[in-house]
């Protein structure tokens, strides 16, 4: 059973001004309450999938854990929407620092707003990992192409872990941020290396998100939507590739093109300073 789908919602469809009544799919929506040592940390709401790699990947890219050791265990209880976890660390030193705002500089270039937890999180990456457009291309049809969940209800986003020939994982969530951390969660119980791999991506690019990518430590982000300028300047310093608007045989590279293989080809057109 898919339960990221409910399939039994009775709508009114227009067909221009001819209306007709069906069943349509919609997104399933999921509280799950996040507990940290006994005590409630936060609430999110999600599509009710790999509950266990969300948790991991959330608590590691609010800076809760730095290594999947800390956990001790995770217990869910998906008929309630809880998520029990035990780490080897006091609640009250997490929960003083977690939500403050630290203005700091970001790898000495520019001043940018960071919550306290980002600037002990955020990596420069210093990946020398390439992809030729071809390949950009194929992987972002590749996500589309397994994306059943939003074939049918429109309402879902999805991220994947790849290398530039093939998709290791993809994960699906309501919240674009969700599917992020599914895959970092993934990341963190397998202890997969990321130094040659790159994360492809549904949704909008903003700070958050660039923000999510620097702490899993990939070099390339491609993604189908647009980025805002606050998560291309943090791009920039902190040395990710993005690559938006991968679409129909399109693509705009915003930040670090070296990575692009045709950029540096013989044949590439000289970048104007």
């Amino acid at each position: 059973m898919d339960y990221t789908v409910h399939d039994g919602w009775r709508v009114i469809r227009f067909n221009g001004s001819d209306p007709s009544p069906v069943n349509d799919e919609v997104a399933t929506e999921f509280p799950l309450t996040v507990m940290i040592n006994g005590e409630e940390f936060a609430t999110m709401v999600c599509s009710p999938t790999d509950l266990e790699e969300l948790v991991i990947g959330f608590l590691a890219s609010e800076g809760i854990i730095r290594f999947y050791d800390e956990i001790n265990h995770i217990l869910l209880d998906e008929a309630k929407g809880f998520a029990y976890v035990d780490i080897n660390k006091t609640i009250d030193s997490i929960q003083q620092d977690h939500s403050k705002r630290f203005i700091g500089s970001c790898c000495g270039k520019s001043r940018q707003f960071y919550f306290k937890s980002d600037v002990n999180t955020a990596k420069t990456i210093y990946s020398r990992l390439s992809i030729s457009v071809d390949q950009c291309y194929a992987l972002m049809g590749e996500l589309q192409a397994a994306s059943e969940q939003f074939l049918r209800t429109g309402g879902v986003h999805n991220a994947a872990l790849a290398t530039p020939d093939e998709m290791l994982a993809i994960r699906t969530d309501i919240g674009r941020h969700n599917a992020l951390d599914k895959i970092y969660g993934h990341i963190f119980q397998e202890r997969l290396p990321v130094k040659h791999k790159l994360i492809v991506f549904s949704g909008r690019v903003s700070s958050e998100v660039l923000l999510k990518i620097s702490k899993i430590g990939a070099g390339i982000l491609l993604s189908k939507s647009a980025p805002t300028d606050l998560a291309l300047q943090l791009a920039d310093d902190l040395g990710i590739t993005v690559i938006g608007f991968v679409r129909q045989g399109k693509m705009n590279v915003y930040t670090h093109p070296q990575r692009i293989l045709e950029v540096n080809s013989p044949n590439s057109v000289e970048r104007k300073s």
